[in-house]
């Protein structure tokens, strides 16, 4: 496909977001030596602004090149369903009572484990949790297991090593927990509809290998990192999280629920979310900080990574489809560290006649490489967004966060392929 000049400079500005996310401390340094304007400074280290902000730029850019209208029209065509889904969803799974409850579920798989103090917490999380994301939807699953691992883990002064494993094993274990259903995973949703594929078909050629998958990551690093885990205190560091009256803890996952159920629908789930944000205003002393900035500036990382994703198209579809059924496999888990999953497995939806194997290893692959960098997949920067305080700097590497999840990475490889 030959690139128009508006596509061209799309991605340019891509690559350019993709260096961004690699460059967010060399902001927080010239934040440092002038602090005249260490605002704009940190503002662009903030990883969640990279793509919003090169998205504008993208905008005032095909403003100048094809005019307001055009620009205008560009960016009307865009879905934006996802970001706002992901603020909404992030803002209620991360209150008070979906935690406490969340909190007590993790706690009750953790007394059935023989270990004890921070062992059977931390494989708690990363196994349990992820594999809710099949039916809380992978963004609220992110939310409740980043949210736990930084009240009970991250608070400790705890090694960089074991943040960055943990990180690492999160992203990936949540990429590849939410397949077991056909509408928690963004890249299964954008195909599922288009190949057939329900809820039988995902357990049965997806959900059983990613469940193993999750487990031996969980498992993995509980044990590497055994000697600092196992000193972790039993209770949560910092402000523990009060116990919620049940009516409360009702009608907050009720509201998840609705969320769910109408995830498609924008409308719909907005008008839940606003009167969510009725109740919770009306029972603040049973709530704690709503993270209304978080959700809001992952929201925004995810509408740049519409807007400067959309133009894409002319070099990913025929990179993809010139590969072989084993090539899209490795192809499509490298191609998802440098941009959104679920925007390669909408491209493969698009071509016709692709053989059954093809579509398989090209979703496999898809989402085995989730949780390379914050850009691969939709929730990943909700995670971030909770967590990177506790890193030094607040910012989280990128090369760190990819070293931590290549091992787990790795094991869904080889879940998805050869069981």
């Amino acid at each position: 496909m030959t690139p128009t000049p508006i596509e061209l400079v799309a991605t340019v500005l891509f690559a350019l977001a993709v260096l961004h996310t690699f460059s967010t401390k060399y902001f927080h340094r010239l934040a440092e030596r002038q602090p005249a304007h260490s605002g704009i400074w940190h503002l662009l280290a903030e990883v969640e602004v990279v793509f919003g902000f090169w998205a504008i730029v993208f905008v005032l850019a095909m403003m100048a090149m094809a005019g307001p209208s055009e620009a205008s029209s560009y960016v009307d065509s865009r879905n934006f369903t996802e970001p706002m889904f992901v603020f909404a969803i992030m803002v209620i799974a991360g209150t008070r009572p979906i935690v406490w409850l969340a909190a007590r579920l993790v706690d009750a798989l953790a007394r059935l484990l023989p270990w004890r103090n921070g062992l059977e917490f931390c494989f708690s999380v990363l196994a349990l949790v992820p594999l809710l994301g099949s039916f809380i939807t992978e963004p609220a699953a992110m939310t409740l297991a980043a949210m736990l691992l930084a009240r009970r883990v991250y608070a400790v002064n705890v090694s960089d090593r074991t943040k960055y494993a943990l990180l690492g094993t999160l992203f990936v274990n949540v990429s590849i927990g939410g397949v077991l259903t056909p509408f928690a995973a963004p890249p299964v949703l954008m195909v599922a509809g288009q190949w057939n594929w329900d809820l039988v078909f995902m357990l049965a050629n997806f959900g059983w290998k990613a469940a193993i998958a999750v487990a031996v990551n969980a498992a993995l690093v509980v044990f590497v990192f055994r000697r600092e885990l196992s000193k972790l205190p039993s209770g949560e560091s910092g402000t523990p999280t009060p116990a919620a009256p049940l009516p409360i803890v009702v009608l907050h996952v009720l509201f998840l629920a609705g969320l769910v159920v109408f995830a498609h629908h924008p409308p719909m789930f907005m008008g839940i979310f606003l009167l969510f944000m009725g109740v919770a205003t009306a029972y603040g002393r049973h709530q704690d900080r709503l993270i209304l900035r978080e959700g809001l500036l992952v929201a925004f990382f995810l509408a740049g990574l519409v807007v400067l994703g959309g133009q894409q198209r002319w070099w990913l579809q025929p990179l993809l489809m010139d590969m072989s059924s084993d090539a899209v496999f490795f192809g499509a888990t490298a191609l998802t560290a440098i941009t959104d999953n679920a925007a390669l497995t909408y491209l493969g939806s698009l071509v016709e006649g692709l053989s059954d194997e093809f579509k398989y290893l090209l979703v496999a692959g898809a989402v085995a490489g989730g949780g390379l960098t914050v850009i691969a997949n939709a929730p990943n920067p909700a995670g971030m967004s909770i967590v990177r305080r506790y890193f030094r700097d607040e910012t989280v590497h990128p090369l760190g966060l990819l070293a931590a999840a290549l091992p787990p990475t790795i094991i869904a490889m080889l879940a998805f392929r050869l069981l």
